[in-house]
């Protein structure tokens, strides 16, 4: 993400470190799978670049991504954003007119059938993580236009889904997960970003510890383990059931400036995220059982 504002600072002590989540790392591959996730950037009201996501698309016009995305700071939601869909968004600017201090077009290429725009954009209320662990870290983008290309779509997990990891007595990892996003993906010696939608397998670890507190779930990142993990630009991203398209939480926030180790995500498999999701699109949308 460009605008890292963005060392979030966090309510506890155990979050003095904590930023937005922002790339896949470690034993990624490139996604062509998941066609539904796109790299988003925002604008303010002069159409100044703000900073760039990931999210997914819930229908055809409904894009799901993380809060603190759609922030513009001081309590105001983003005023636009643009949307590309293709599995290297950095392959696809040549002669559009790149903005230098961005790297991004100020426009979707003519007849481009991956690239949507939006000026109707809701955040649920995050706040730089104010009432933490609840810090409404969910934000949703609607489309001017539904997409016209073929995709699946991601699906909600059913409200309260993940509550029996609250319960059950367990060691060790948990259930599996799939991280999609674009981002910065290799932080050391040199931050590298691809712009490349790539993703990774990873675990649940905990859903009830202090820094979730049931809003959040703590997801398995180190890559030196065999897996793959989040850093930044992979923000508002899915977490998805396994290898299934049922998103549980959206990229929140890590822990470790270099993206290493703890990464979080806010769930959405909550009754009021549903509920709020419903109330800003007018729409009820699917949900799936793990």
């Amino acid at each position: 993400m460009r605008r890292l504002s963005s060392l979030f600072l966090a309510v506890l002590a155990t979050l003095a470190m904590a930023v937005p989540a922002s790339a896949i790392t470690g034993n990624f591959v490139e996604d062509y799978e998941h066609t539904y996730v796109g790299l988003v950037a925002f604008y303010d009201e002069d159409g100044e670049f703000l900073h760039r996501c990931s999210g997914s698309l819930l229908s055809p016009t409904i894009f799901l991504t993380a809060g603190h995305c759609t922030d513009a700071g001081d309590g105001d939601v983003a005023a636009s954003a643009r949307i590309w869909f293709h599995q290297d968004v950095g392959g696809q600017f040549t002669g559009t007119g790149i903005d230098p201090r961005t790297g991004y077009p100020d426009m979707c290429i003519a007849n481009d059938p991956l690239c949507y725009e939006s000026t109707e954009l809701y955040n649920r209320g995050f706040d730089n993580f104010a009432g933490f662990p609840d810090t409404n870290d969910v934000g949703i983008v609607v489309l001017e236009e539904a997409i016209t290309f073929e995709t699946e779509f991601a699906i909600l997990a059913d409200p309260g889904s993940l509550d029996y990891l609250a319960t059950n007595e367990r060691r060790g990892a948990g259930p599996s997960v799939t991280f999609t996003g674009y981002g910065v993906s290799d932080i050391r010696p040199a931050t590298l970003s691809y712009r490349e939608r790539l993703m990774a397998t990873g675990s649940i670890i905990n859903v009830r510890n202090q820094t979730t507190g049931g809003f959040n779930i703590q997801v398995g990142t180190n890559a030196g383990r065999g897996g793959g993990g989040t850093c930044f630009g992979d923000s508002g991203g899915p977490i998805l059931w396994d290898d299934t398209n049922i998103v549980v939480a959206v990229n929140s926030f890590v822990i470790n400036g270099n993206c290493a180790g703890l990464g979080f995500g806010y769930r959405v498999d909550t009754q009021a995220v549903y509920n709020w999701i419903t109330d800003v699109t007018g729409v009820e949308l699917p949900t799936a059982e793990i």
